[in-house]
Formats: structure tokens, sequence, C-alpha cells
């Protein structure tokens, strides 16, 4: 399948696809692309344009990232791949010792205790000095705007928001919650669907970090603000730990699939379970989407992947085993032996021997931007420091309290981290950015937008919309009720446990923009199963 195969494969779906060729964003938020395309438009570039729909997701999509998130970025420009990791560590002033003497068994997902340093500013201001053309005051004004102005929810955000306010007012009685409900219930409840909502304190943390490129976040007064809450509360986070952070610029890594380079930001990121798995099954060959055998062959190598990545993927100074180990050729060849005819209980091998927003965005350029942000689970921690609309991220809930396990808590430690940016690229040529946000789905959702890709050859549109699959865990897997019903019973009868579900939050959400080589025409799809959309010039 060349390039222009996959911009071109003939569809029919909920959603044409999106053509361009000067400019396009696409996200889970109209408000947040169109806030990215009018970046493009007065002068800003690609990497402008991420920047400035990802802080305007903070306002827009609360309920699946904040500024007191993480953030990844794979930066296509001047004909290169550049990663950006802006994961925070642990705090400095904890320990799997103290927590236990707490009688802590099992790192709790509210509260103070998962907390880790912040890095979606970071990554911002990053992104800005190094590829941008505008000032990032510039870049956060619009985000500054909406938070300030207010904005009407769309549907879908309006049903995650009531959910999550429901669930939260059932379980968060502590007072150090109460911030909370202030910003993000008021009244006693959440905002509906055409309800505007705003947040003032949100808009002035937004305009202090884009004027002083984030230095008012780390080392400011809102560093301040954060430890002044912590240490009322017992937290552990503190103004040191926000001083002494800064994003890390790393290598991306790849698997070849076909002829086609696979990119992903390595370790503690999971990206490297989508690559194991792709490393697995690219000797097969898939004709037919719609079969048992293409599902029943995903399904077990995304479960031996996950038992690897379960295993090893931590901070990657602390990984047992080299990312190169696990993604050789001989590796993958020996995971491919493990999967037979019927479904297996997945267990981790040994290579030595042998959720979130996502937004992609293209200029006229040539610059293309992979971009993911992250409080996790929701709206985090359930923390916003009082009056700064800063909600505060859990990601320290993936540590383990084993300390013998290679994602063991450690002061300074990142952990294991959910959200993932995929590339694509062809013969050294860019084919775009691509990404399914949805904590432990991610990495299932970019093996099957590759290979709806490369393998079916359906356009950006069609992948996202054609029937995904969930696994969880030991046999069992979740299948959207799109799934054809004989491909359902034929995974019964190879044993895996099957579950039909309705719920679309279950199988991610995705963005695709490919840009075709000879035209240099944009192609981008958006994710139905959200608010998704696409903007484009």
């Amino acid at each position: 399948m060349t390039q222009s195969d996959a911009l071109n494969y003939p569809y029919s779906s909920q959603r044409m696809v999106t053509y361009g060729r000067k400019g396009m964003v696409a996200t889970s938020q109209p408000l947040a692309a169109q806030a990215g395309l009018d970046i493009m438009k007065k002068g800003g570039n690609a990497i402008d344009a991420a920047i400035a729909t990802a802080a305007c997701l903070t306002v827009v999509e609360p309920t699946s990232n904040g500024i007191g998130g993480d953030a990844f970025a794979l930066v296509w420009t001047k004909n290169k791949l550049h990663g950006l990791n802006a994961s925070g560590p642990a705090p400095q002033n904890i320990s799997i010792e103290k927590l236990k003497e707490q009688g802590i068994e099992d790192l709790p997902k509210f509260g103070w205790t998962p907390v880790t340093v912040p890095g979606a500013p970071a990554a911002w201001a990053e992104l800005s000095q190094k590829f941008g053309k505008l000032p990032l005051s510039e870049t956060l004004a619009p985000a500054v705007n909406y938070a300030k102005e207010g904005f009407p929810l769309s549907p879908v955000l309006s049903y995650y928001w009531e959910k999550a306010a429901k669930n939260f007012g059932e379980i968060l009685e502590h007072d150090m919650f109460q911030s909370w409900f202030d910003t993000f219930a008021p009244g006693g409840r959440a905002p509906k669907a055409g309800e505007i909502w705003k947040s003032p304190g949100h808009a002035e943390t937004l305009q202090a970090i884009g004027e002083t490129n984030a230095k008012a976040f780390y080392k400011g007064d809102l560093a301040g603000a954060i430890d002044t809450f912590s240490q009322k509360y017992g937290g552990y986070l503190r103004k040191e730990d926000l001083e002494k952070y800064e994003p890390e610029w790393v290598t991306p890594v790849s698997v070849n699939y076909r002829g086609y380079d696979v990119w992903e930001i390595p370790p503690n990121g999971q990206g490297l379970v989508a690559l194991m798995a792709l490393n697995t099954l690219k000797n097969d060959t898939f004709s037919v989407r719609e079969n048992e055998e293409t599902y029943h062959k995903q399904i077990e190598a995304i479960k031996l992947a996950f038992a690897d990545g379960e295993k090893y993927i931590t901070d990657s100074e602390y990984m047992s085993r080299k990312t190169e180990d696990l993604l050789s050729d001989a590796y993958g060849e020996k995971r491919r032996e493990l999967i037979g005819e019927e479904a297996i209980q997945p267990e981790a091998g040994d290579p030595s021997s042998s959720g979130t927003v996502y937004l992609s965005t293209a200029d006229g350029e040539g610059n293309m931007v992979s971009f993911i942000q992250s409080n996790y689970m929701g709206f985090g921690s359930g923390l916003v420091v009082p009056e700064t609309g800063i909600s505060l991220q859990n990601r320290g809930h993936n540590f383990s309290l084993d300390p013998s396990h290679d994602n063991a808590l450690e002061a300074g430690k990142r952990p294991f981290h959910t959200i993932i940016p995929g590339f694509l690229t062809k013969g050294n040529h860019a084919v775009g950015p691509f990404g399914v946000m949805g904590g432990f789905m991610q990495p299932q959702g970019h093996l099957q937008m590759v290979m709806n890709t490369v393998d079916f050859g359906l356009n950006p549109q069609a992948a996202l919309d054609a029937p995904r699959w969930q696994w969880m865990k030991d046999k069992q897997v979740l299948l959207e009720p799109s799934v054809p019903a004989h491909i359902v019973h034929a995974l019964e009868a190879r044993g895996h446990d099957v579950k039909l579900t309705h719920i679309s939050g279950s199988f991610g959400r995705g963005q695709i923009i490919w840009r075709d080589p000879v035209t240099g025409v944009l192609c981008g799809g958006t994710e139905a199963r959200t608010d998704g959309a696409i903007a484009v010039y």
C-alpha cells in the first residue's frame, strides 16, 4: 500500500475524511482545534498550534487533562523527528518506607500521595522556545480567554463531567478536595451541555505561565501556592521539586512494520507496548480486517506485550531489560511462537535470553506534531490548588510498592506512564501523527490504527471509525457492538472471555493526520466517539 492509497481509500462512515493543505488541527474539542488553527493563521507554525490547542484543552476539556498534568510530544520539523518527555517524577520527600509506616499498602488514586511533579507547563514552554515562532503568551491567549470569559459545554464533555462530579461527591469527603468542587461543580453540580462555565483563577494561571515561559509555575508564586497547599494536607510535593524539574528531549524508538516506521516515545511511556505487539505480528499476513484470525492475533500480541510492559517499563534508568532487547527481531519471533489457536494467559518473557487528551497538528511548511497530555483517570487526584485552576495529576498511582519491582516507587523517579503520542514515517518522509487516548487502551489503539492504515488501507477517518476491541486482563476482552456477530462467537470459541459494551469511553479517542508526500495535501480523521473536530484551511 502506498501513502496515496491510504489517503484516498473510499469509505462511507459517520464522518467524512477531511482534507486541507496550509494547516490542520485534530483534537477532541472543536473550540481547542479552532484555537490552534487561529494561531497558525496569525503566523504560528504547527508547534505553536499544538501548544495553543493543548492549553485550551485544559480549559475546554478538564475532564481529561489540566495544568497540573504531564505531556509527551513527537515533533517532525526540518525532516527530523524529535521526542519530548515532559512527565514528572515522584517528590524527593517520598518513599515506600514512609508510606508503609502510615499503613499504606497500595498507592491511592486520590489525594496528595499519588501527586507527581506536573510536566505540561514545562512542555509548552520548551516546545515554544525550541521550535515555536510566536511568544508563549500569544499561543496561550485563546486558552486564557476561554477560562476568563467562559465557554458552553459540548455533549460528551458534559456527560463525563457530570459522571465525575457525582463520583467525587460520593468518595471525596476531606476538605482538601473542596477546591475541586468550588472550581468544577459550582453551585453544587456539574455544568450541563450548553451551559457556560468559566474559571478566572485558571485564566490568571495560564496568563502567568505565558508571560514567564512557565517560570511562575516552577519557581514563582504558583510554585509557592502548590507547596503551601501540599504542606497543609501532609503532601510530599515541595517547591524544591518544582524548581528542579526540566522536561527531557529524548530519541524516539521505532519498529519497521511492512515498510513503515512506527515511532513512540521511549520508556517511561507505554508506547513500547504498541511497538512490541507490532513487532510480534510483522511477519504475519493480514488481508481482511473483519476476520476472527485478525482479531485473535491482535489480541494475543497485545496481551504478551502488556505482560512485558507491566513487568519492565518504568523510568528508563531503572529498567532491568533494555528497550532494544524488547524490540529485537529475535524476541518478537519468540513471542510470536506463543500465539496459537486458543486464547492464552499472558506472562512476561525474558528478552535477555533471546485518561487523556490527544491532538495532532500540521502546517504548510511541513511541520507536524503528535501531542498528548493528561491528569490521569479523568480529573486526576481530585485536588485543585485554591484559586488557581491547577488540577493536579495522580500519576504516582502507577508506581509499585514492591521494592523489587522495576517500577517501584522512589524519590525523583518517573512512573510507568500511560500517555503516548505516535508518529508514522516511510522512507525518511513523514506520513504523520496519530494517537488514541484512554489509559491502557492507548497502545491497543495504536496497534489498531497502524494496522487499519498499513494492512487494510483505511483513510484516517475510516481507521478511527472502524470497530475496536480492548483487552482488559487475563482472557477478558471488550468489543464494540459493531463487531460482526460471527467474530464475537468465533473468539468465544477460541477461549476469549468476550463482553460487548456500548460505552464509547472504553475504546479510546483518537486523531490522525497524514500528509501526501507528492502534493503536500493533509488528510485528517477525528474521533466520532467524542466531541472530536478538525480545524483546517
